[in-house]
């Protein structure tokens, strides 16, 4: 679990990665395996062209941050609430 969430709309280089992603979404289910992971993301700058171009990656995969998302009230209580819910599946 990150420390803190980044915003929507971050990009970021995953590491052994040479392609950006800009994040999407949070505590993402893989539909098959059912491992959560931290984000979701898409390929920047072009965006989810079709269903494959939808990564799931944790926290601790991020080598580098470009951009940062917007940071607002309403990221902050995302991020509480979805970190008491982690507290209280475990």
């Amino acid at each position: 679990m990150p420390e803190k969430y980044l915003p929507l709309g971050t990009v970021v280089l995953l590491k052994n990665a040479n392609k950006k992603l800009m994040i999407t979404g949070f505590r993402i289910i893989h539909p098959e395996s059912r491992i959560v992971y931290d984000y979701s993301g898409c390929p920047y700058p072009e965006g989810i062209i079709d269903s494959k171009s939808v990564f799931m990656f944790n926290h601790e995969k991020i080598q580098k941050i470009y951009y940062m998302g917007y940071e607002s009230e309403e990221h902050e209580k995302l991020e509480k609430f979805i970190k008491k819910m982690q507290v209280e599946e475990k």
